[in-house]
């Protein structure tokens, strides 16, 4: 049996990343194209790369156009999903249909931080789609409702939570400085994100604590076991496409050693197919994961500050997002969580 799948916001970098993986996927049938501004060109015009798909027309992004399949994929504007998600519901009675959104709206469990972050009403909260985090997996399971994760919080989450759950460190005074490629903006024009502005520098923004997935990291640590979770994240805009590497340091309870601290991710992640955990002293590379789903991880002690470092690095376009969504579609609808998804990257 295939499933038909539907993917609202086909002309942006998540939606192309979406439509580029269900082409290799055995068990898809891609049905409806929706976007925006761009309904009634050719997706050829917005992603030439996806050669098979490319003189679809793409249609408004409405209900009707949506309804009739298994699978809908939002990868709209944060903000926008919620209110399509309604009509689909009401279109197609209930909660037939797998809607799994790209976006913020469903992510975070507090209205509060969600009004204070996105300065909108909350929409809801649904089953969170990064399997590797304890009872995911469960929670995904026949759930006809998918909020993917951040990728910088994908990134993070998964660079830290060894340590959490075998508990090395208590989740309090977590510094992240990530760096990520200037898709993780969004395929909208910028000033910042001009060839002359982005080649051959690197900034920092969202400095202070206020970007928008710092709620999510904290609501993810305390999930991983932390009582009292805190964060100090500094995102990094540098010249790549894809990519995302985060440094994660947090204070190590005492008697903890490299050894201690290398055995535990080992451990932790002996069972999970995307995620790498590389030999002491060889550090993950962006360049090493474009392209794939895996996740490239190691960590060890700071011996003199008292602090794990932990450095992770993921594409943000395919585990953290697209790829992390079809993992989560597919525990969804009883497929084995590695169909159509590889862990193997494109060099150079």
């Amino acid at each position: 049996m295939k499933f038909t799948v539907a993917v609202a916001g086909c002309t942006g970098y998540a939606g192309g990343e979406v439509l580029r993986l269900l082409l290799g996927h055995p068990e898809i049938t891609i049905g409806n194209l929706t976007a925006g501004s761009s309904a009634g060109t050719r997706l050829g015009e917005h992603q030439p790369h996806l050669v098979p798909l490319a003189d679809r027309q793409v249609l408004p992004t409405t209900a009707e156009n949506l309804a009739g399949h298994d699978v809908v994929f939002l990868a709209l504007p944060h903000g926008t999903s919620g209110p399509v998600a309604e009509q689909i519901a009401a279109q197609q009675g209930g909660d037939k249909v797998l809607v799994i959104d790209c976006g913020a709206d469903f992510r975070l469990e507090s209205a509060e931080q969600w009004t204070k972050y996105y300065k909108t009403e909350h929409a809801g909260t649904w089953p969170y789609g990064l399997p590797e985090m304890p009872g995911q997996r469960e929670l995904l399971k026949n759930t006809r409702r998918i909020a993917v994760p951040g990728c910088y919080p994908t990134t993070t989450t998964l660079t830290l939570l060894p340590a959490l759950t075998q508990g090395l460190v208590d989740g309090h005074d977590v510094v992240v400085a990530a760096a990520s490629g200037s898709s993780g903006a969004g395929k909208a024009p910028k000033p910042n994100l001009l060839g002359a502005e982005l080649f051959g520098s690197a900034s920092a923004y969202g400095v202070g604590g206020v970007h928008r997935h710092v709620p999510e990291l904290l609501q993810n640590f305390a999930k991983l076991g932390a009582p009292e979770p805190s964060v100090s994240f500094t995102p990094l805009l540098v010249p790549m496409a894809r990519g995302i590497l985060a440094v994660v340091t947090a204070p190590v309870r005492p008697g903890v050693t490299a050894e201690d601290i290398h055995a535990a991710y080992v451990k932790a992640y002996a069972d999970e197919h995307f995620v790498h955990v590389l030999p002491q002293g060889q550090w993950p590379q962006s360049q090493h994961i474009v392209g794939s789903n895996a996740v490239h991880v190691n960590a060890t002690l700071d011996a003199d500050a008292g602090r794990l470092v932990a450095v992770g690095t993921l594409d943000n376009l395919c585990k953290g997002t697209a790829g992390g969504a079809i993992q989560s579609m597919n525990i969804a609808l009883g497929l084995d969580e590695t169909t159509g998804l590889t862990t193997i990257g494109v060099a150079p």
